[in-house]
């Protein structure tokens, strides 16, 4: 798929000198879960023990951190905008590579018929704010896309998502981001993985999961 920049994509709500109406929703986090299931499938047969690339846990670590998260936001989604602090959830990462990316699998469809059933104003507890079914989407697909990635470098493969659904992942966590690019460059320095042109990579950075409209401003 051409990747052009993108600002032309998003239209544009109200947000401190710019404005953004993006909307992350459940098919959009089917859609990060199949391109993540469908390459770490293929992959499965290799050694997960290595350094999943910029991040220091090996595949394995990293591929049940995506799973665990997922679940973690169904719950926090559902819970309320209080932290939901009496559960205890954990992903294994000595299962086999195949049990891992069924786990993820599984916990896509929990998360995103938990999007499907919550009210588009609803609120949930995260350590960034309180977000919206909409930030919460957009942070599972930035957890999918972006780790997928770290994966995928780790194992010797190369991943590129869809161009809209990176755009939209950028636009709405990330209001601050340059939007005159590739998205998916974009999304990866947003993460601090890697410069992007003359800006260094980001050593600190931070997601806005809140709605839009609540956006101060302010950028790492």
């Amino acid at each position: 798929m051409e990747d052009r920049p993108f600002g032309s994509r998003i239209h544009l709500v109200s947000g401190r000198g710019r404005s953004y109406r993006v909307r992350v929703h459940s098919d959009d986090v089917r859609s990060a879960a199949a391109a993540c299931t469908g390459l770490l499938a293929g992959a499965a047969g290799r050694d997960w023990s290595v350094r999943a690339g910029a991040d220091e846990r090996s595949v394995a670590e990293v591929v049940a951190h995506v799973a665990e998260t997922l679940h973690w936001y169904a719950a926090d989604l559902a819970g309320g905008p209080t932290e939901v602090d009496a559960l205890e959830l954990r992903v294994h990462a000595d299962r086999a590579p195949a049990a891992l990316v069924a786990t993820v699998r599984s916990a896509a469809f929990v998360l995103a018929a938990t999007l499907d059933a919550c009210d588009e104003h609803a609120r949930g507890f995260h350590p960034d704010g309180a977000a919206d079914p909409s930030g919460f989407a957009a942070m599972a697909c930035d957890e999918l896309l972006v780790h997928t990635d770290d994966a995928a470098r780790g194992l010797g493969l190369a991943f590129e998502p869809d161009a809209h659904l990176a755009a939209h992942v950028v636009r709405r966590l990330f209001p601050w981001a340059p939007h005159d690019g590739r998205s998916w460059p974009t999304l990866r320095w947003a993460n601090g993985r890697a410069p992007l042109g003359e800006r260094p990579r980001l050593e600190r950075w931070w997601w806005h999961c809140a709605p839009l409209d609540e956006w101060d401003g302010s950028a790492p």
